[in-house]
């Protein structure tokens, strides 16, 4: 049955083409927008915020923060606004030497010799010589936008250092850092990376071996809110007793500051993390500091699981496709649907970004689509509004050209029908495909395969569905869903369908070609039970049956391709046509999705006379059936073949002949009765 809508109506089909145009242009437009321009990149890092805080916590225990605390300060009366006695950090190094560290990264600038306590210098000297894998920290810091300086560490320490990197790190406008550090030229052949990555260089991390320098753009992958990294103080590290050598052994050790008290008015160190937007604001303890963002950047190099994110050409190119996708798909849909596709399609979204993230740690800006999707639902809600208004006053103009001729004088005596709803019924239900159909179409050129098809529509619908004055419900692809006795009570609706049948079978023989191309249809019928009715609404019609019956005359059309028949009848059809079609019995078959099996029965064609026999073929085909439920293997493997023989290219006793191998194989029920469980639809 045709769906009454307004696109029936040129000057609709113009609008609805020009709602999808806008829908499409506001959605990629608003996409291209916030990825595009500086207002929306909130929206981008809220996305990558979002993934982080909704990602597990992630054990991370290759490396140790020692911090310079405040209560570090306190006990071994160092001050906040200098530096500390060198030697302490000597005394530390080597604590960490015997301890087995891995390795010892300062977070801690030595710009200058104290010429003041040089053997506290030289102590310092010995200890990271003695250690071999020390990494220092040089300061880099702004002046302009496009000139910058940098503090090495003072030739002594420097020159027996593993390694230096600029301990700089660059918050967004927020205070998160999102971005590992980048390499920062020194001159034309050398350029200072980041402290974590000359950390890693220093251990020779594997996933950044091979590399001539930094890749120049790597997310942090952070494992837990601030605090989450393994940590002790500094002076409880000095102290065996305290912190074991096992804290220590074989692990990456960073030391750095951690100084919540702040200095006129300005924290010393400290940033946001993406947890940050969940936490209370005025607690301290969410800021993480920066020789933590040094230690996770680092851990990221060491297990190459930073996160990456898709070029920005190919995010724009994803997100303007989207847009076109998203924005023109929902002008298609209701409101109401739009709404629960909206929502399906946010939740996919959301969805795919987490696995991506997690899976393959690649990031996406995924809140955009989000927008995206809510703008093109905002749009569709309000032009299927202003469509649904137009379409009630074009509804009764469209029934005419929809709907069968005595349809349609139906609906226009009992507006009722228009109402959603629907009655239980008992219909001939027949169901139609055309063998073959995608091999047939394959190939031929859009204006021939819609001639095709538009021909091969006007004979199955004009010439046998409604020269029977059946109903057609649907048209699916090449399929047809018709159906006998509603809207008007026919009390020889079985037959009906079956006229039907042995009319499509006739235009077949004569008709059915198309530039050499034979169209041979498959029909399945069945009668029962069907709730019929309008399942639309009273602007969208969709007059049709649905119901596990329907799905059966379906089956039985699918059964057509195994046994090489043509039209296949249910046992519940054949008892309303004895004798009035000439059919024959083709076996039980328990079809797919259903528990009872059910007889089948080949129409074969309508009798031309009172005493007609049925052929010897025909009878022998049966013997056959009849040794199979008995599990009779040889006497009905004997009967197919002479049935095979005597008909020529019998499909049903091909079939037979092919299962029998497997029918004696299995171990079958006593009871059983020759029925034949499909697996396929």
């Amino acid at each position: 049955m045709a769906r009454l809508n307004a696109e029936t109506s040129r000057a609709e089909v113009r609008n609805r083409r020009i709602g999808m145009l806008v829908g499409a242009l506001l959605a990629a437009g608003c996409g291209y927008c916030l990825h595009d321009f500086t207002w929306g990149s909130s929206v981008v890092r809220f996305s990558y915020d979002l993934l982080t805080v909704a990602s597990p916590q992630i054990p991370a225990d290759e490396t140790v923060i020692i911090y310079l605390d405040e209560e570090s300060h306190r006990i071994l009366e160092q001050p906040y606004n200098a530096a500390w006695d060198r030697a302490i950090h000597a005394y530390l190094i080597h604590r960490l030497t015997d301890a087995e560290a891995r390795a010892v990264v300062l977070d801690i600038v030595f710009s200058d010799p104290n010429p003041q306590d040089t053997e506290g210098d030289q102590l310092l000297m010995e200890a990271i010589q003695r250690n071999g894998s020390v990494v220092l920290a040089a300061d880099h810091y702004r002046i302009s936008a496009k000139d910058s300086r940098v503090t090495m560490p003072f030739d002594l320490v420097r020159d027996v250092a593993a390694g230096i990197g600029s301990a700089e790190v660059i918050p967004d406008r927020d205070l998160i850092i999102r971005l590992h550090t980048p390499s920062f030229p020194m001159s034309s052949d050398y350029a200072l990376p980041s402290l974590s990555y000359a950390a890693a260089e220093a251990v020779k991390a594997e996933p950044i071996q091979g590399e001539s320098e930094p890749t120049p753009e790597r997310w942090v992958h952070y494992y837990g809110p601030a605090g989450c990294l393994p940590s002790v103080s500094y002076h409880a590290a000095l102290d065996p007793d305290q912190v074991p050598d096992r804290v220590f052994k074989d692990k990456v050790v960073f030391v750095g500051a951690r100084i919540l008290t702040r200095f006129s008015g300005e924290r010393k160190d400290e940033y946001r993390t993406p947890y940050t937007l969940f936490s209370n604001k005025d607690d301290p303890s969410i800021f993480v500091s920066g020789v933590e963002v040094q230690a996770t950047s680092f851990l990221n190099l060491l297990r190459g699981d930073w996160l990456r994110r898709l070029p920005l050409g190919w995010e724009r190119v994803i997100l303007i496709v989207g847009g076109l996708l998203i924005g023109g798909g929902l002008v298609r849909c209701r409101p109401f649907p739009a709404v629960g596709l909206a929502f399906l399609a946010a939740i996919a979204m959301a969805t795919l970004s987490y696995a991506l993230f997690w899976g393959v740690l690649l990031w996406f800006p995924w809140v955009i689509l989000v927008l995206m999707v809510l703008v093109a639902l905002a749009w569709s809600v309000l032009f299927n509004t202003v469509q649904l208004y137009v379409q009630k006053r074009l509804i009764e103009q469209t029934l005419a050209i929809y709907l069968p001729p005595k349809l349609v004088k139906k609906f226009a005596r009992n507006p009722q029908l228009l109402q959603p709803g629907a009655q239980k019924e008992t219909l001939s239900i027949l169901f139609t495909d055309i063998a073959g159909f995608t091999s047939l179409s394959e190939g031929m050129d859009s204006d021939d395969l819609a001639d095709m098809m538009n021909q091969y529509f006007e004979g199955a619908v004009s010439g046998c569905i409604h020269e029977t004055d059946g109903t057609v419900a649907k048209y699916l692809g090449d399929a047809i869903l018709a159906f006998w006795n509603a809207p008007d009570a026919q009390h020889d609706h079985a037959l009906r369908a079956c006229q039907a049948a042995l009319l499509f079978r006739r235009q077949q023989d004569t008709t059915a070609t198309y530039k050499g191309r034979t169209l041979v249809t498959r029909i399945g019928i069945h009668t029962g039970v069907a709730n019929v009715g309008n399942f639309g609404s009273t602007q969208r019609v969709d007059y049709t049956c649905l119901g596990e019956n329907v799905n059966l005359a379906s089956r039985l059309e699918g059964l057509n391709k195994y046994l090489g028949t043509l039209t296949l009848l249910s046992g519940d059809t054949l008892a309303r046509v004895q004798h009035k079609v000439r059919t024959r019995r083709v076996g039980r078959f328990r079809m797919k999705g259903f528990q009872k099996p059910v007889e089948v029965h080949e129409l074969l064609d309508e009798p031309t006379g009172p005493s007609e026999a049925d052929p010897a073929w025909q009878k022998t085909f049966e013997e056959a059936l009849q040794c199979l439920v008995r599990k009779d293997w040889a006497g009905a493997e004997k009967g197919f073949r002479q049935a095979l023989d005597r008909k020529g290219n019998d499909g049903p006793s091909r079939y037979y002949l092919e299962q029998l191998p497997q029918l004696r194989s299995k171990a079958l029920p006593e009871d059983w009765q020759g029925e034949i469980e499909l697996d396929e639809k």
